[in-house]
């Protein structure tokens, strides 16, 4: 089968497999119907993709961190599975020297460095700033996990902003 067949085969799902080269009658019947188990991917598969967006604001003056409405619920397959996360957006510091903090918070736990988060946004000036923030999270569980971005205030007010800056968040299984 010449390259172009196979890569064509994938993505209409026309697999030509000999059903000699399967298990049992189950995995013909899988391959069919589109439900081979995810224990035959391999370590580094993708397994699911889920992702949110949020339009909303979120102003605080809090120096601890609180939730904002950027959040993602993904229940893993297996309990060795990985989640790889990716988060982008914006935070304003609202008024000139106010300075903040962003995180991800998944399941009650700071999954950043617990008093500055992941990222930064201090200016002299007031300034929207973007930030983005991906990482590779080890959880060992199949219960459903939660990401949610949080941000805290340094000083003065920080905002995560409505309408001026898309705000995104994906989570994706990776087979252990």
């Amino acid at each position: 089968m010449s390259n172009a067949r196979n890569l064509a085969d994938i993505v209409t799902g026309n697999f030509d497999v000999p059903l000699g080269a399967l298990d049992n009658a189950n995995d013909a019947s899988a391959l069919t119907t589109g439900t081979l188990g995810t224990a035959r991917l391999p370590a580094g598969s993708v397994l699911q993709v889920v992702s949110s967006e949020h339009i909303g604001n979120t102003i605080t003056s809090s120096t601890s961190f609180v939730n904002t409405a950027l959040a993602v619920t993904i229940t893993p397959t297996s309990s060795t599975s990985k989640i790889y996360v990716v988060a982008t957006g914006g935070l304003d510091n609202n008024n000139i020297g106010y300075s903040g903090y962003v995180t991800m918070d998944r399941n009650g736990t700071n999954l950043g460095n617990g008093i500055h988060g992941f990222s930064y946004i201090y200016n002299s000036y007031r300034l929207l700033t973007p930030w983005s923030l991906s990482f590779l999270d080890s959880p060992a569980t199949t219960s459903a996990l939660t990401y949610t971005v949080q941000i805290r205030a340094n000083s003065g007010a920080i905002e995560f902003p409505g309408s001026d800056v898309r705000k995104i968040i994906t989570v994706m299984e990776i087979a252990g």
